[in-house]
């Protein structure tokens, strides 16, 4: 009943083998064909030459120009300076990524390596890259030094190195510095705007600028955490306290804050998008040239106000001043994405992807956009990309078991699921073996998880929404209850989650509207006998999320609507919804129009049955 809706496309067709010419009967016929086509042919010939002459790369030595930065190592005697090692590396690579002439390979795709591996020739390979850039940072008290050097991977040879001893005050130079020395060792021609970039120094205070690397350290852990974005907004708002007019910093303090506003963090999830909002503009206004200050001026649109249009123009210009960060092209695949242009989203994805092949949590969201866009083959291969980088990643496999329960495919799903063992807690691998359960009508087995996992969050997530987290939970424990005939347990089970859900409202405010939320308050609402304060609350979300404003929100709100309808026994409401949610992009799926348990009263009425079967995934 509550399963996850995926989202997908058609099916690629197989390309069709080309036709054979009849043999021709007149050798004379044969002869003049035969001289014909070898003048065409070499006619065609010259002609490719010269289209793909035109098409080449307008940068044909950009290869050369490629490069990929690993970890710097940290070689301080107190590990509690790790986080300094981290933001040097990533204050050099984000000047790098300012060079429109390099190709400069994104953070997240690197961190998976040592500082100093073996084998750089396959780790360019992987990379995409030529060059890989190596280094190492020791701070003792206020003394820092860095090692650096650049090396062609092919060869391994050393191109440049450096090394520098700073005073902590003076280390903004020393990036710029090696910003610029890596720039000229590829012969990466510097423009005005690039050079002027490389000298800017963010801040003249030293406890503002280490202020700002804890927080990014925070900010670029690769798995989000509401512990670390609370952590991430206390120091990069430490920092513009100490210097106020620290554009950078404030252009982070005002992207965690619209994060934690998005995502729903704390008592006060209203106040994170006003300072959202105020962060970004400080930026923009203290640095106009900052392509950081537009991206984070995008994200308080984007994340905050929901505007997209103005978050496009906002990710545009911080794209043209930093040309390399994968975090522009990425965001435009999810603007993209909410206004319902699919086509335009994935190509975003793949420039994203170019620039950042490595990074598992973007190949996931493309993942995840095939999948809504019932591209099936298209998503199983992007999670497969994944498995090659994290072999037996829990994650990822349970995510090819949630396409295979889209395709209908219980055997495939389970094949994957039953060696995972997922614990009980706020994991996608645990709500897609929930789903698992539901499909396969195994309500018992389900329960008794679900009663674990609703009296005691998983202690490895306690940083998470366990309030959010319990909400969904009981849910899910309340609806099998009700398919295994235990109606009492479930009443009672309906209204925790009844009393929860308008306690979270109370304290969220309009992100309580996010699924899966709406579903579980909907549910419990019909369940108490309350239809009318159930599609109340459909009709409330609904208003948040018109199509024309967020198509991504909106297509999953459908199917959702239709489940409340089914429950409430509006049957033809519910049939009306699916063949709109059928017909859209995305949208419902054939596994779960097939396999749900909460479909069954519609099961044999022809109108449902063929919105399944044109679901149903091609051969």
């Amino acid at each position: 009943m509550f399963a996850i809706v995926n989202l997908h496309a058609d099916e690629v067709g197989n390309p069709q083998l080309p036709k054979k010419f009849q043999a021709l009967k007149k050798r004379s016929v044969r002869l003049r064909w035969t001289v014909a086509m070898t003048m065409l042919l070499a006619l065609a010939a010259i002609i490719a030459g010269f289209v793909f002459f035109l098409r080449r790369p307008v940068r044909p030595a950009m290869a050369d120009k490629s490069i990929a930065m690993l970890p710097f190592e940290n070689l301080s005697r107190d590990p509690d300076n790790a986080y300094f090692a981290t933001g040097i590396q990533d204050e050099i690579l984000t000047r790098l990524a300012k060079i429109g002439a390099l190709k400069v390979i994104s953070r997240n795709s690197t961190q998976q390596y040592a500082a100093r591996p073996g084998n750089l020739s396959e780790i360019a390979r992987q990379l995409g890259v030529a060059n890989i850039l190596e280094g190492s940072v020791q701070k003792a008290g206020d003394q820092v030094h860095i090692n650096v050097q650049l090396i062609r991977a092919a060869t391994d040879e050393h191109l440049w190195a450096e090394s520098y001893n700073r005073k902590f005050e003076n280390i903004f130079e020393v990036e710029g510095e090696v910003a610029a020395a890596v720039a000229d060792a590829l012969k990466a021609k510097l423009t005005g705007a690039a050079q002027q970039a490389l000298k800017q120094k963010p801040t003249n205070s030293s406890e503002a600028y280490d202020a700002y690397l804890r927080g990014l350290a925070y900010s670029l852990r690769p798995i989000y955490s509401p512990s670390d974005n609370f952590d991430a907004i206390r120091y990069f708002d430490q920092a513009v306290k100490l210097d106020p007019k620290f554009a950078l910093a404030w252009a982070w303090l005002a992207r965690e804050n619209a994060l934690g506003y998005f995502v729903g963090i704390g008592d006060n999830v209203p106040a994170l998008r006003e300072a959202a909002r105020l962060a970004a503009d400080k930026a923009v206004e203290l640095q106009p040239d900052l392509g950081e200050a537009y991206l984070a001026q995008g994200f308080s649109h984007y994340h905050g106000d929901r505007d997209y249009s103005g978050a496009i123009t906002l990710f545009e210009k911080a794209g043209k001043l930093s040309p390399n960060n994968s975090q522009v092209p990425l965001a435009l695949a999810y603007v993209y994405r909410r206004l319902g242009e699919w086509e335009r989203s994935l190509d975003y994805f793949r420039q994203a992807i170019q620039l950042n092949p490595r990074d598992t949590a973007l190949l996931a969201e493309q993942a995840e956009t095939f999948q809504a866009l019932r591209q099936y083959p298209a998503a199983l291969k992007a999670c497969d990309q994944i498995l090659d980088i994290l072999p037996d990643d829990s994650d990822t496999l349970a995510a090819k078991a949630g396409i295979y329960q889209a395709q209908g495919n219980l055997a495939a799903a389970a094949a994957l699921l039953s060696p995972l063992h997922p614990h009980p807690g706020p994991s996608y691998l645990f709500r897609v073996q929930i789903n698992q359960w539901t499909y396969e009508r195994r309500y018992a087995e389900g329960i008794v998880v679900l009663k674990t996992a609703a009296a005691r969050p998983d202690p490895a997530r306690a940083d998470w929404d366990t309030e959010g987290d319990k909400i969904y939970i009981k849910g899910q424990l309340a609806w099998l209850q009700q398919l295994a005939g235990e109606a009492a347990a479930a009443q009672i089970t309906w209204q925790q989650v009844r009393s929860a859900s308008e306690n979270y409202r109370r304290s969220k405010g309009e992100y309580s509207f996010i699924q899966p939320f709406i579903l579980q308050q909907a549910s419990a609402s019909i369940a108490l006998g309350d239809k009318a304060n159930a599609f109340a609350i459909m009709e409330r979300a609904a208003a948040m999320f018109p199509p024309t404003k967020d198509a991504w929100a909106a297509a999953f709100l459908l199917p959702t609507k239709a489940m409340v309808a089914v429950q409430a026994g509006e049957k033809n409401l519910a049939i009306e919804q699916l063949a709109i949610s059928a017909q859209n992009p995305i949208g419902v799926d054939y596994g779960d129009l097939k396999l749900n348990p909460v479909w069954d009263s519609l099961r044999g009425d022809p109108r449902f049955e063929k919105i399944v079967a044109s679901l149903a995934p091609k051969q």
